[in-house]
């Protein structure tokens, strides 16, 4: 059977580390507020000249090192970003243009923190169709530049960053490396509990985050444990049998809540929001190359990746190493 190999991990963090006592000087919150309704300790934040596209780029290029592949064998970019360098053209172009790739088929995804999980999907089943055989699936963000950073409900939450893998079709045994199965879903019903207070065809302006965030924990650990369930029903496996399991970083109480209700320990949960913060779409491809850098991830290892973000979306997806 033809399946989506990941052939090589990188990710991105822009330079400027801002910790929990540095918003404290700038909004009425605190170090002990924030780690322990989040889990969080500081977060990376982008300054003057790193973008979305910078970050992007970068990570692909440490993807493609670690994969040993040249740029002009890439046949296909995915880029999942809810803050694009501009409205178009896509900033997956500008990847592309960047890294040297002939004319391929490049363009952005749009489903927030699930972002990257619906662009390892769709570029999974491109490949499977034959469309592509070597793509390049990027989660980029610099979120920072749509916060409200005077409602401490949301600016302590997030951070900047990007993560980016390589994905190559190989025929492979049943019992072989590659992407399993993946799940994903939407309801547009939940909107108005995690979005964007603006746009081009509604207001003109970029907006900033808004967030219901009792409501969003509710629904994420529901929505969360099911999706999980959906997909080792599809690949035939036992959750006792996941290795690690690689979730958006959007809360520590949020993972802990959804490694339970598997029964999963959370020994086999990778956590980087703690250094990280919430970095939408970039949180799980950061996390994976995190884990498959510093050893935890090994080949042949079942990796379980899972996010849900604004819309509400989410999804998962999972492979083996």
């Amino acid at each position: 059977m033809i399946r989506s190999l990941v052939k090589g991990t990188g990710s991105a963090l822009p330079k400027k580390i801002v910790t929990n006592d540095d918003l404290a000087q700038r909004v009425d919150t605190s170090d002990e507020w924030i780690r322990e309704r989040t889990g969080i300790q500081q977060r990376h934040i982008a300054e003057e000249g790193e973008t979305t596209s910078s970050l992007a780029i970068d990570a692909s290029r440490r993807a493609l090192d670690a994969a040993g592949m040249a740029a002009s064998e890439i046949d296909l970019i995915v880029l999942a970003t809810a803050t694009p360098d501009q409205t178009f053209p896509a900033t997956a172009t500008k990847v592309q243009a960047a890294l040297g790739c002939r004319p391929i088929p490049a363009f952005d995804l749009a489903a927030v923190c699930s972002g990257f999980v619906y662009a390892v999907s769709v570029a999974d089943g491109m490949i499977r169709s034959g469309q592509a055989k070597t793509a390049l699936v990027i989660g980029a963000e610099t979120f920072s530049r749509i916060l409200d950073w005077e409602d401490r409900a949301t600016c302590v939450l997030f951070g900047d960053g990007a993560g980016a893998i390589v994905l190559q079709g190989a025929e492979v045994a049943e019992d072989g490396p590659g992407i399993l199965a993946s799940r994903l879903h939407s309801d547009g019903e939940h909107c108005e509990m995690l979005y964007v207070d603006g746009g081009p065809s509604t207001t003109g302006t970029v907006g900033k985050v808004r967030m219901k965030g009792r409501e969003v924990f509710r629904h994420a650990v529901v929505n969360l444990a099911e999706v999980l369930r959906e997909v080792l029903d599809a690949a035939g496996v036992e959750a006792g049998e996941i290795d690690w399991v690689v979730p958006h970083q959007a809360n520590a109480r949020i993972l802990d809540a959804t490694a339970r209700k598997l029964g999963l320990p959370p020994e086999k949960v990778v956590v980087t929001v703690d250094r990280h913060a919430n970095t939408s779409a970039a949180s799980v491809p950061l996390a994976l190359d995190l884990a498959v850098r510093d050893g935890r991830i090994k080949p042949g290892n079942l990796v379980m990746l899972e996010a849900m973000g604004g819309g509400f979306t989410w999804g998962a997806s999972l492979l083996r190493m």
